[in-house]
């Protein structure tokens, strides 16, 4: 499973511990919630791509993100960065 670690300072911690009951709890919780926001994103998008295409859902959302990714319905956001900035650098080049 994926993990993500998180250096802070002394002063960042503290600035935590003044705004949560348990900085660990509050960092997983954000982190988690907007997990599950770009997941809800990712399935609305590739169930109506696929009743759009006629093209059987797949039965779980772990199955639905998966399919999505794999058939290129959605990228991520390193993707798509790295396609804006080459579209851009192609439109200054064709000036």
């Amino acid at each position: 499973m994926p993990s993500i670690t998180i250096n802070l300072t002394d002063t960042q911690y503290a600035g935590l511990e003044y705004a949560a009951l348990s900085p660990q709890d509050w960092a997983e919780n954000a982190v988690t919630e907007r997990c599950r926001i770009a997941n809800d994103e990712i399935v609305q998008t590739t169930v109506a791509y696929c009743l759009d295409n006629g093209i059987q859902v797949p039965t779980t959302r772990e199955e639905i993100v998966a399919y999505a990714f794999d058939n290129s319905i959605v990228k991520t956001a390193a993707v798509r960065q790295a396609e804006a900035e080459a579209e851009a650098a192609a439109r200054l080049a064709g000036e």
